[in-house]
């Protein structure tokens, strides 16, 4: 008999931000989004800055992510991940400030700073921005 949900669990170096009973999961992996429902195929995969989402009966989630790594099991997904966020934690004042600072040293270029790194952050500002004003 097939499952009816997966258990998730979402986990950062600093704390357990997740941990529930799922209908379905979806997540920014290397090679693109790829989505999970009970009784999927095992697996592991590296996530790229993205947003996390699932659905359950209890009510839907987001997350951002930077990155970091999902071991999916028939009935389980880990997620171990360099850094998430729960989309209503997000504080925008905060991002905002974030664009423009990343932005703002683009502008100025190699001489000032690290682009990579630049760029980097306006990746991860960015991302954080769209999940939080995303309506589910």
């Amino acid at each position: 008999m097939a499952e009816k949900n997966i258990r998730l669990e979402i986990i950062t170096p600093t704390s357990k931000l997740f941990s529930g009973e799922v209908d379905s999961f979806v997540a920014p992996g290397a090679e693109g989004y790829f989505g999970v429902l009970p009784g999927h195929a095992p697996y592991v995969v590296a996530l790229r800055i993205g947003e996390i989402t699932y659905e359950s009966a209890a009510g839907n989630g987001r997350f951002a992510t930077t990155g970091g790594f999902a071991e999916v099991l028939p009935d389980k997904v880990t997620v171990l991940a360099e850094t998430a966020e729960a989309a209503g934690a997000i504080d925008v004042a905060r991002v905002e400030q974030a664009i423009s600072r990343a932005q703002k040293r683009l502008a100025e270029g190699r001489k000032q700073w690290d682009i990579n790194r630049a760029q980097g952050a306006l990746a991860r500002a960015f991302n954080r921005m769209a999940t939080a004003k995303k309506k589910i």
